[in-house]
């Protein structure tokens, strides 16, 4: 089987990876070069990395929609499918009706549940105790072509997004290698998605990182825990911006509570009353235009002060 693969990120590597190694891939396709790390330096995007290293061509087009160049070389290529994982661009229809097998998608969720560009992000945010990944043959719309094939995975209680991540990508990789050969053999009918069990997942905004120490203290857990390694959990302290770097979910503040966002410290436990009486203990922080430093160096250096709290 003749694939071509589009993809970018370290989350599509696993899949590029396996499909090298069991089928014939005669291209990929990647975003261009973009600056990244603190330096801002261009950097190859990973997909592009391993495509090199095991010797596949690899381009990178800035626009895919009406590039002639690109439609005139993958018509050459005559790809039975075109695999397509955290691409970052919208597939277009001359891409969609070339290959006999059409484009083969892996997403992060269990579709119909979390479409969109943040799918892993947004289902520890909301709590979910399970996600998984699903195959799916791409239409024209969001995430909502017909299913392949799913599989579910558990939710540790203590995952975040990047960990999950590298588990889901990893069982993707072997995901799309079953979904090929099942699809080209005959043995898969795609089924339609169920359009009133859709969930979207936006990308995400830095504001979404934002602490309301209003929610309880496990849905603030889980916002942290989701929304790594950005934007982060972030709130303020005296008028300045401080990032949350560690935390975990506490017992009730067992004296009269400050209020949501107030802080108690004692025996070097920096507690955090959140709503519903529940709290969270806060580890480690970083303040506005300084390097992470830990509650009790935090709680010293500031000199904190009964009235003081988070998010004012």
């Amino acid at each position: 089987m003749n694939l071509v693969f589009c993809g970018t990120p370290e989350f599509a590597v696993p899949t590029l990876r396996k499909l090298a190694t069991d089928f014939t891939v005669k291209l990929a396709i990647s975003q261009p070069d973009r600056p990244s790390g603190r330096g801002m330096e261009i950097a190859a995007p990973p997909v592009k990395q391993l495509a090199q290293t095991l010797g596949i061509p690899v381009v990178q087009p800035e626009k895919i929609k009406a590039n002639e160049e690109l439609r005139a070389q993958l018509t050459a290529l005559k790809p039975d499918a075109i695999i397509v994982v955290a691409y970052g661009c919208i597939i277009p229809q001359w891409m969609l009706d070339l290959p006999r097998l059409g484009n083969i998608n892996l997403h992060a969720s269990l579709l119909p549940k979390y479409r969109g560009a943040a799918p892993i992000q947004w289902a520890i945010a909301n709590g979910e105790s399970s996600t998984g990944v699903t195959t799916m043959r791409i239409d024209a719309g969001l995430d909502t072509g017909p299913i392949l094939l799913r599989r579910e995975v558990a939710i540790l209680p203590d995952e975040t997004s990047v960990t999950l991540a590298a588990r889901l990508a990893a069982i993707g990789a072997e995901l799309m290698g079953e979904t090929l050969c099942q699809f080209d053999g005959g043995s898969i009918t795609p089924q339609p998605q169920d359009n009133s069990q859709a969930t979207l997942a936006p990308l995400l905004k830095k504001e979404d990182g934002r602490i309301d120490f209003l929610r309880n203290a496990r849905e603030i857990y889980n916002q942290f825990r989701g929304f790594q390694p950005w934007p982060g959990a972030y709130t303020t302290f005296r008028g300045r911006n401080v990032r949350i770097l560690r935390m975990n979910v506490s017992g009730a503040i067992e004296d009269a509570s400050p209020g949501p966002g107030g802080i108690v410290f004692r025996n070097h436990s920096m507690l955090v009353a959140c709503g519903n009486n529940t709290a969270i203990e806060v580890l480690e922080l970083q303040p506005e235009s300084r390097k992470p430093i830990s509650s009790t160096e935090f709680a010293h250096g500031t000199r904190l002060e009964p009235s003081d709290h988070f998010g004012d």
